[in-house]
């Protein structure tokens, strides 16, 4: 099994063309194949997209005793 990775530019008709491996050339061919629109850019994530996936522990605000030394 071969994966190609390939960004098509479609013709004026919509179609876009794989090119092929030499050695799958002369015979049957299984594509599976996934459509987005290729850009420049990601999306930038909207604004409370993680809300309610980030938890803080009880006591994060508690001193720590590692500290003690210095707080007095």
């Amino acid at each position: 099994m071969s994966t190609i990775t390939a960004i098509l530019k479609p013709d004026a008709e919509g179609r876009v063309h794989l090119p092929v491996p030499p050695d799958l050339r002369h015979s049957a061919v299984k594509v599976t194949a996934t459509l987005e629109a290729a850009s420049a850019s990601k999306a930038r994530p909207r604004f409370g997209c993680l809300a309610g996936k980030i938890h803080l522990a009880p006591d994060f605000d508690e001193p720590l005793e590692d500290f003690q030394d210095y707080m007095k």
